[in-house]
């Protein structure tokens, strides 16, 4: 393909990033560093298992100073699918692109072709997989075991989350430090007793949705550190019951957040321990009706949860339990 002597380079990428992973960060990498300008085409088709708009935000997050694109054609997979495929894909990105690419990357054996029927060079890029040892069918198969390979911001959406709940004085705060420390991953702090602490304990029906909006935002910026299993200390369906609790009402945007936020499992804790007070726990009489309304909760809002009871060791080693069953679950 002829170029005008001192025109600017033109490169494309177009996969499905389904999801991205470290491998496509290289192929972006590499090609932004042989063109003067690249676009990166993510398509998708609408029955795909990851909603096609997710993935193009999260390659949007990834490479804000390359050019982005999404392709929503629902076009034909496979040259043996249609007898014109290569000219509907051609059309599409005809369409989409502000310009042909002079240059095609990919990691599969289709770029050749494709960058032959846009007229452009074809450049190969680990086709072997050998820079990048990784595939978006394997991390799909297994997350938390490619781990390492996926993105920060791809990270939340494959976590397992694990809620420890219940009323006042269960130990929850000590079963997530201990959990944490035992799965070598990190745990969420209960935002609430971090802002009740300061005010001395004091709490008024204005401090709900300061606690919340705390609470997602410890768990959503400290998902993406763990190592795909995290532990939170309580969470917003916690703070609705509470506000209802002490004010007799929970913000509405709270009840619709609780019912909106995914848990893979809860841990329930019952109240057969002793109560030891301190300046941010109130309900010392009320704790077996506490948790009669947390277990009325968690299956109202079709929660999956464990009731962990008895001893110290004997709830440390029933969730241990219930976590290590998690993990071996693998996606549907």
């Amino acid at each position: 393909m002829k170029r005008e002597p001192g025109s600017r380079t033109r490169g494309m990428v177009l996969g499905k990033f389904l999801p991205p992973h470290a491998g496509h960060v290289f192929l972006v990498e590499f090609a932004r560093r042989w063109v003067d300008e690249l676009t990166v085409v993510v398509g998708t088709l609408s029955r795909e298992p990851i909603p096609g708009e997710l993935r193009f935000r999260w390659m949007r997050e990834l490479f804000p100073w390359s050019r982005v694109v999404h392709l929503t054609d629902e076009n034909p997979q496979d040259p043996s699918e249609h007898p014109e495929f290569w000219e509907i894909w051609r059309a599409s990105l005809a369409r989409l692109l502000p310009s042909l690419p002079d240059f095609v990357f990919a990691s599969e054996a289709y770029g050749e072709k494709l960058a032959e029927v846009l007229g452009a060079t074809f450049v190969p890029v680990d086709l072997a997989r050998a820079a990048v040892p990784v595939s978006g069918t394997a991390i799909r198969d297994d997350p938390l075991g490619h781990w390492r390979f996926l993105p920060r911001c791809v990270r939340p959406h494959y976590a397992k989350r694990v809620c420890v709940f219940g009323p006042e004085s269960t130990g929850k705060s000590t079963l997530a430090r201990k959990l944490a420390e035992h799965y070598g991953t990190l745990f969420v702090p209960e935002y609430a007793r971090a802002h009740l602490e300061q005010r001395g304990g004091r709490i008024v029906a204005a401090d709900v949705e300061s606690i919340a909006r705390g609470q997602i935002a410890s768990e959503e910026a400290l998902v993406p550190g763990s190592s795909g299993l995290v532990f939170c200390d309580t969470d917003v369906l916690m703070t609705c019951i509470w506000s209802e609790v002490l004010f007799g009402a929970c913000p509405a945007w709270i009840r619709e957040e609780a019912r909106r936020r995914r848990y893979d499992l809860t841990l329930l804790l019952d109240v057969d321990v002793p109560w030891v007070g301190d300046p941010v726990r109130y309900l010392p009489r009320e704790r077996a009706a506490f948790f009669e309304r947390c277990e009325r909760e968690l299956r109202d809002h079709d929660r999956r949860f464990v009731r962990v009871l008895g001893s110290w060791e004997e709830r440390f080693r029933i969730a241990r339990e219930a976590i290590d069953a998690l993990r071996e679950e693998r996606p549907e």
